[in-house]
């Protein structure tokens, strides 16, 4: 199967042309699946501490809107995250979504930052704590959002459930770009599953294989897209190898 990942700028003017430019890539090349960055619809609203509630309900509301479009990708399978108001909570929210079953919800961001930049404690709370995966037609997923990547012991007990395809949304500066690629290389191998990444803000999107952490292919600047052809038999084969047979209780 073919997946793409992608690295967009986070400036609403540019916002269409970017999308645009990513529907053409996919559609030339063919894509199973598309993973876009955390929350990549809006202003990142956790750049500024004072909380905004009439603000995170416009958010929620454009990224109503921009879902309606994922036909545009079709027949990709599309997944990401975007911000969601269930039961009174404001909640990061990590979807699947697919032309035959629409948008379907997986799991809600636990693991939450708070300072300068990326005050999400602030805007919206912690989820369920349950790091469920979802079963589609282009291989068994499971989530780490961002800052999840750090909390390996997750990615350990997804490798037992039998992922393919670990993603993780992030919203990253470009700065720290080496120290995030670092955390997929590690979760990937814990995994044993594709790790793949997009972001949001301009850092490096990713594609790492399963086995020994190689990395496939990165985003940049001049190539904010990126697709490559992978074997998710690969990742099956790979949960019987040296790190992952190795019993932990």
């Amino acid at each position: 199967m073919k997946v793409t990942v992608c690295e967009l700028s986070n400036d609403m003017k540019t916002l269409e042309g970017q999308w645009t430019g990513l529907v053409a890539h996919v559609s030339a090349l063919g894509s199973d699946l598309v993973l876009l960055p955390e929350m990549p619809f809006y202003t990142w609203l956790a750049g500024r501490r004072e909380v905004d509630v009439n603000l995170w309900q416009t958010a929620v509301q454009v990224h109503d809107t921009w879902i309606k479009r994922f036909n545009e990708l079709s027949p990709a399978t599309i997944a990401g995250t975007r911000p969601v108001t269930k039961q009174g909570k404001r909640l990061n929210e990590a979807f699947v979504w697919t032309q035959s079953e629409g948008y379907q919800a997986v799991h809600t961001k636990y693991y939450l930052p708070d300072e300068p930049d990326f005050w999400e404690a602030s805007w919206y709370a912690r989820g369920n704590g349950r790091f469920e995966t979802i079963k589609t037609e282009n291989g068994r997923i499971g989530f780490l959002i961002c800052t999840e990547l750090w909390f390996n012991a997750h990615a350990r007990t997804y490798a037992k459930e039998g992922i393919q395809l670990l993603l993780c949304p992030r919203a990253t500066p470009k700065s720290t770009t080496d120290k995030w690629l670092a955390g997929g290389r590690t979760a990937a191998v814990v995994a044993g599953a594709y790790c793949l990444s997009s972001n949001l803000g301009g850092g490096q999107g990713w594609i790492i294989e399963p086995e020994e952490g190689k990395v496939l292919g990165v985003t940049d600047g001049k190539r904010p897209f990126l697709t490559i052809e992978i074997d998710l038999t690969h990742a099956d084969k790979s949960k019987q190898t040296y790190p992952r047979y190795v019993q932990d209780n």
